[in-house]
C-alpha cells in the first residue's frame, strides 16, 4: 500500500525537526514491518530527536528488534521502550551515542534488560556491583561479554546525565577493578598450583589508580610478589609472573568479542626492562636508590586492586614515604617540567591542534599542575594525599594552596575536556583522545554534550576556550598563590601560610626563600596600579626565574631594575604588553652576573628586550659612526671617553642579552641550535665594538691634544682575538700601535705625540667609571714589554727585517687595522704578508721552534692546580691547540692557499679542510673543540662576571653554565664528559697534525 505524498511530506519534516540528517532513510527505515506498530509514536520520534545522533539511534534501534528471537520478545522490547521512559531515555541515548556498543546489542539482544532496572544501587554502582555483573564469567570470551553488558549501563547513566564525568570515570574505575580481580581469578583457577606458591597484589597506577578511568584506556598496573608460606622466593615469584602474565593477556587479547583494554606495566621500576613482578623489598630498593622523579609523581595514583589486597595496601604504606619526599629531590621542579614539555614535543605536528590529552592546554597540563603542586604541599598537608585529579584540585583550593577562582575555572575546563574525550571514545569504543574533523563526527559529539543549536560551531567555541584557560592558568597556577601569600586579600579568603610559600620556593629551586618572599611582598603588595601589574606579571616571571640555575638572583635582580625603573612609564607596559619583553628580561636577569650587572648601570636598556630587531648586533660602522657621533658632542676627552664606553656598555649589555636568549630559548623560539653561528655573532659583535670604542677614544685623544690633525699618522692594529674577530665579553684588546710622521714633522716630535695618545688612551679607558673597563694589551709588540709601545712604520720594517722571530711570525697572522688612518693600516699589512705567509712556507727549523714554543707553554704556563682536560684556553684539546694547529698550516701554506689569509681561526680551517690540506672529519672535530672551548668561556664569564679559562667550583654557577650550554638541570655530569671527549679527541688530532706524533 503506497504512502499519501502528504503524509510522507508530513513524516518528512517531523523527522527533520527532530534532528535526523537523512530523513528519507529514516522513513524507510520506520516503514519496516518489525517497527510498524510505533512508527508514528510522538513519544519514540521526541526520544530519538534528543539522542546525539537520532539516525544513528535509529539504525541501532532497528538492529536490536530485528535481532530478537521471536514476535513476543520484540513486543517485549517495544512495550517496555515506549512505557517504560528511564528505559527509552538509557537505551536510544546510548544506541545514539555508540555504534560499538549497538553492535554489541546486536550480537546479545537480550543485554538490553540490563538497563531496565531503576533501583538506587543501579544509580551509583561500585565494585561489589560490578563483581555480581561479572560472576558468570568463566573465560575470556564471557568475560568481554559480561563487562561490556555493564559498561552499557555506565555508559545509558553518563548519556542521560544521571551521573556526571567523575562519577562516571569513578565507575569506569570501578568496573576495571571488578575486571582486573575477574581475570586473575580466571588465570588462578587455570594455574592452581601457581597460585598456590605465591601471594600477588595488582596494584592500579594512572587514571585507574586514580579512580578516574576513560571508556578507553590501558590500565597501569604494577604487580608486587611475595612467596606463600613457606615457598621457595624464586619459585614464587615466576609462579607469580606467570599468573600476572596470563591475566595481562585475558584482558588485553583480541577474542571473538573483541578485547576489554591493554593491561600496560610499564610503570613498574626499570620499565619493560625490568621483572614483571618484585618483591616488596625489591621494589623498596629501586625507589629509594634510581627511581626518577617522575616515578614518585606516577606512585601518587597507586591503589591495590586485585590480588592479595593486605599486600598492595603494605606496598602503598612501605612506599608513601619516599612519594612525600620527591619535592626534597634536585631539581625536581624543573624535572617535571621538563617531563611535560617532552611529552609536547613528541606530539606529531598534524595532531597538536586536536591533541585533547597531551596537547597545550590539555588534560595532561592539568593533571601535572595538580600533581606538581600535590608532591610539594602533600608532605605536610594530608588532606591533599588523593589520587583523583578533581578532588586533589579542590582540596589545594580548600587550603589556599591554588586560588579559588583558579581552581573553579580548571575545575570546569577539565570535567569539559574530559567528557569531550569520553564522548569521542565512546562511539566506536576505540582510544583516542584527537578531536575528530568530519563533519558528522563533531555534530554528533557537540549534540552529545548538549550543544543542540549549531553544535559544531558550539563544540569548537567551547573547546577553544576551555584549552585557553588551561594553557593561561596552569603554569601560573603554582606561582600566583606566592603573591596572595605577601599580599592584602579580601576578608575570609583563603591564601597561602608563609610556611607553605617557603615551601614552595625550596621547591622552585630558591635558595633563599624568606629574602624571595620579602622582594615578592616589596613588588606586589599595595593598591597601585604598579602593584596591580606586578601581581599580574609575577606569576609567569617567577616561573622563568625557576627554570634558571639561579632563581634567587633573577628575582632579586628583577626587584632592582624595578624599583630603578618602577616609576617610568613605559617600563612596566613594555612587559605586561610586549610578551617577548618579560620572558627575555627574566631569562637575562637570572641566567648569571654579567648582564645584569650591565643593565644595572642603565636600566633603560631594558627596552632592547621588547623588540627582537634591538637584540640583532649592529655592525661596525654603525657602531663607529654612533660613537664618532657622542665624541663629537662632548666637552673634553674625559667626558667623550666616558660617552664611548657607555655605548660600549648598553652594546654589551645588547650583545650579551641575546647571546643568552638564543642559548636558552624562549617558549616561541627554540634553543639556537648551532653553537658555532653563537661564539661568531659573540666575537663578530664584541670585537666590532671594541674596534669603535677604540676609535672614538683616539679622536677624543687627539682633539684634545692636537686639534684637527695629530703631527703624525696613526692606525691601531687589532692582534690575537681581537685580530680574529673572536673577543669574548672579558677580552683584553691586544693591539700594535704604529704611526707615520706628517711631511715635514720630526721623527722625534712625531713619536713623542704618537706616545702620548697611547698613553691617553690606556688611562681614559682604565678610569674607574660605572661603565666596565677595557684593558689594552700591547705586549705582541716588537721586544714585547722591553720595546716602545709605539714605532713608526719604518721601524717595524727595520726591526721585521733584522730581528723578527717565528713566534712574531704566528701573531702576525691575526694582525688586522681597526682604526685610525686606515691607508696606514694597509701598509702595515703589506708589510708584514711576506713574515706571516713566507714564500714556500715554513723551513723545518722554524716548524721545530713553533713546536718548542708549544710544548714549553703547555709545560710551564698552566695554572699550577687546574685540571688540564678543563683547561678552556691552555689544557688538552682547547683553544690553544686548535689554534696552533690552523696557524701552523696557515704558516707553511698561506703563500699558495688565498683561503688561508685569514685572521679567523674557524674560517682558516675551513679552507685549509677545502684545500685538502686536513680530512673534514678531523676539521670538524677541530672546529667542535674550539667552539665548545669558547662557549665555555664565554659562559663562565656571563655567569661569574669576570673571566676565567676553566669550569667554576661553585655548584650553582656550574649548573648555570651548563643550562646556557644546553644542559638540562641535573646534568652537569654530562656536560663535563662531552667536553673532555670532544677535546680528547682534537687533542689527538693536534698531536699528530702539530707534533707529527
Amino acid at each position: 500500500m503506497s504512502v499519501p505524498q502528504g503524509r510522507r511530506s508530513s513524516t518528512f519534516t517531523r523527522l527533520l525537526r527532530h534532528g535526523f540528517t537523512d530523513p528519507s532513510a529514516a522513513e524507510r527505515l520506520l516503514d519496516t514491518p518489525d517497527l510498524s506498530a510505533v512508527r508514528s509514536d510522538p513519544l519514540l520520534l521526541d526520544a530519538l530527536g534528543a539522542t546525539a545522533d537520532p539516525d544513528l539511534a535509529l539504525h541501532g534501534l532497528v538492529r536490536l528488534v530485528e535481532a530478537q528471537d521471536g514476535d513476543p520478545e520484540r513486543r517485549e522490547l517495544l512495550d517496555t521502550l515506549l512505557t517504560a521512559k528511564p528505559l527509552r531515555d538509557r537505551l536510544l541515548g546510548v544506541l545514539g551515542a555508540s555504534e560499538a556498543l549497538a553492535d554489541h546489542l546486536a550480537r546479545h539482544p537480550l543485554d538490553w534488560q540490563a538497563l531496565v532496572t531503576y533501583e538506587p544501587s543501579d544509580l551509583h554502582p561500585g565494585v561489589e556491583e560490578f563483581e555480581r555483573g561479572l560472576a558468570d564469567a568463566a573465560d575470556p570470551v564471557s568475560l568481554r561479554v559480561s563487562y561490556r553488558r555493564c559498561l552499557l549501563s555506565i555508559a545509558a547513566r553518563d548519556v542521560c546525565g544521571t551521573t556526571d564525568i567523575a562519577q562516571t570515570a569513578a565507575e569506569l574505575a570501578d568496573l576495571a577493578t571488578a575486571t582486573l580481580r575477574a581475570a586473575l581469578a580466571i588465570a588462578q583457577t587455570d594455574a592452581p598450583a601457581d597460585a598456590a606458591l605465591c601471594r600477588l597484589a595488582v596494584i592500579a597506577m594512572g587514571k585507574c589508580g586514580g579512580h578516574e578511568l576513560n571508556y578507553v584506556s590501558d590500565v597501569d598496573v604494577i604487580f608486587v610478589g611475595e612467596a606463600a608460606d613457606g615457598a621457595d622466593e624464586g619459585k614464587a615469584l615466576q609462579a607469580a609472573t606467570r599468573l600476572a602474565s596470563h591475566m595481562m593477556r585475558i584482558c588485553s587479547e583480541t577474542t571473538i568479542e573483541g578485547t576489554i583494554w591493554p593491561v600496560d606495566a610499564n610503570l613498574r621500576p626499570e620499565g619493560r626492562n625490568g621483572p614483571l613482578v618484585r618483591t616488596l623489598s625489591s621494589h623498596l630498593a629501586y625507589y629509594q636508590r634510581w627511581a626518577k622523579t617522575w616515578e614518585f609523581q606516577a606512585l601518587l595514583k597507586a591503589r591495590p586492586v586485585a590480588g592479595d589486597l593486605p599486600l598492595g595496601e603494605e606496598y602503598v604504606r612501605t612506599l608513601a614515604p619516599l612519594v612525600w619526599q620527591a619535592a626534597e629531590r634536585e631539581n625536581f621542579v624543573p624535572d617535571v617540567q621538563k617531563m611535560r614539555k617532552r611529552v609536547v614535543e613528541n606530539i606529531p605536528a598534524g595532531e597538536l591542534d586536536r591533541e585533547l590529552k597531551l596537547g597545550p592546554g590539555g588534560l595532561r597540563d592539568v593533571e601535572f599542575a595538580v600533581q606538581l603542586l600535590q608532591l610539594v604541599h602533600g608532605r605536610a598537608d594530608l588532606s591533599l594525599r588523593s589520587g583523583t585529579t578533581l578532588d586533589a584540585l579542590a582540596a589545594l583550593a580548600d587550603g589556599g594552596y591554588v586560588g579559588r577562582v583558579d581552581a573553579v575555572q580548571l575545575d570546569d575546563a577539565y570535567r569539559f575536556l574530559r567528557t569531550l574525550e569520553h564522548r569521542i571514545q565512546l562511539y566506536r569504543l576505540r582510544r583516542t583522545h584527537l578531536v575528530p574533523e568530519g563533519d558528522a563526527d563533531l555534530r554528533r559529539t557537540g549534540r552529545s554534550m548538549g550543544m543542540r543549536t549549531e553544535p559544531i560551531t558550539e563544540l569548537h567555541r567551547a573547546w577553544r576556550r576551555h584549552t585557553s584557560v588551561v594553557r593561561r592558568l596552569h603554569e601560573k597556577l603554582f606561582y600566583r598563590p606566592l603573591l596572595d601569600a605577601v599580599a592584602q586579600l579580601a576578608p575570609g579568603e583563603t591564601r597561602l601560610s608563609t610556611g607553605a610559600a617557603r615551601e614552595r620556593l625550596v621547591a622552585l629551586g630558591y635558595a633563599d626563600p624568606s629574602a624571595a618572599l620579602r622582594h615578592l611582598e616589596a613588588l606586589a603588595s599595595g593598591v597601585s596600579r604598579k602593584a596591580a601589574i606586578q601581581r599580574t606579571l609575577l606569576p609567569v616571571l617567577l616561573g622563568w626565574f625557576a627554570d634558571s640555575a639561579d632563581p634567587d638572583a633573577g628575582l632579586l635582580n628583577f626587584r632592582k631594575v624595578s624599583d630603578a625603573l618602577g616609576k617610568t612609564p613605559w617600563y612596566l607596559r613594555l612587559l605586561r604588553d610586549e610578551g617577548a619583553a618579560a620572558e627575555n628580561l627574566a631569562r637575562v636577569l637570572s641566567a648569571g652576573r654579567l648582564a645584569p650587572d650591565l643593565l644595572m648601570r642603565a636600566p633603560e636598556a631594558v627596552a632592547l628586550l621588547g623588540d627582537q630587531r634591538g637584540l640583532e648586533p649592529r655592525g661596525h660602522a654603525q657602531l663607529e659612526q654612533e660613537v664618532l657621533a657622542a665624541v663629537g658632542r662632548a666637552d673634553g676627552a674625559d667626558q667623550a671617553v666616558a660617552a664611548a664606553r657607555g655605548v660600549r656598555r648598553r652594546e654589551l649589555f645588547r650583545t650579551s642579552a641575546a647571546d643568552i636568549i638564543a642559548s636558552y630559548g624562549t617558549e616561541d623560539t627554540p634553543a639556537e641550535a648551532d653553537q658555532g653561528a653563537l661564539v661568531d655573532r659573540v666575537g663578530g659583535a664584541v670585537s666590532d665594538l671594541t674596534a669603535a670604542t677604540l676609535a672614538g677614544t683616539l679622536r677624543a685623544v687627539v682633539r684634545e691634544g692636537w686639534g684637527d690633525e695629530l703631527p703624525t699618522r696613526f692606525a691601531i692594529i687589532a692582534m690575537g682575538r681581537f685580530g680574529g674577530h673572536e673577543l669574548g665579553y672579558g677580552s683584553d684588546a691586544d693591539v700594535l700601535f704604529v704611526h707615520e710622521p706628517r711631511e715635514g714633522v720630526d721623527d722625534h716630535q712625531a713619536a713623542k705625540a704618537a706616545h702620548r695618545v697611547v698613553s691617553e688612551m690606556q688611562r681614559l679607558l682604565a678610569l674607574p667609571s660605572a661603565d666596565p673597563p677595557l684593558l689594552i694589551d700591547a705586549d705582541l709588540r716588537p721586544e714585547g714589554k722591553s720595546g716602545p709601545l709605539v714605532r713608526s712604520l719604518r721601524s717595524y720594517e727595520a726591526y721585521y727585517r733584522r730581528w723578527s722571530l717565528v713566534w712574531e711570525s704566528q701573531a702576525l697572522l691575526r694582525a688586522e687595522p681597526v682604526a685610525g688612518d686606515l691607508d696606514l693600516g694597509r701598509a702595515f699589512i703589506d708589510l708584514i704578508d711576506p713574515l706571516r705567509y713566507p714564500a714556500e712556507g715554513l723551513g723545518e727549523d722554524a716548524v721545530r721552534e713553533i713546536r718548542r714554543l708549544k710544548a714549553r707553554m703547555e709545560s710551564e704556563r698552566l695554572p699550577r692546580g687546574a685540571d688540564p682536560t678543563l683547561h678552556t684556553k691552555l689544557g688538552r684539546g682547547g683553544l690553544s691547540d686548535v689554534e696552533w694547529t690552523v696557524q701552523l698550516m696557515q704558516l707553511q701554506q698561506g703563500w699558495a692557499e688565498p683561503g688561508l689569509r685569514t685572521t679567523r681561526t674557524r674560517e682558516a680551517l675551513a679552507a685549509a679542510c677545502a684545500a685538502e690540506l686536513i680530512p673534514a672529519e678531523e676539521a670538524a672535530i677541530l672546529d667542535e673543540a674550539w667552539v665548545m672551548a669558547s662557549r665555555v668561556r664565554g659562559a663562565v664569564m656571563l655567569v661569574r662576571g669576570r673571566p676565567g679559562d676553566t669550569f667554576p667550583s661553585d655548584g650553582r654557577e656550574l649548573a648555570a653554565v651548563g643550562r646556557y650550554l644546553g644542559y638540562d638541570p641535573g646534568h652537569v655530569g654530562d656536560m663535563l664528559d662531552d667536553y673532555r671527549r670532544a677535546t680528547r679527541r682534537a687533542r689527538a688530532i693536534m698531536e699528530e697534525r702539530f707534533y707529527g706524533a
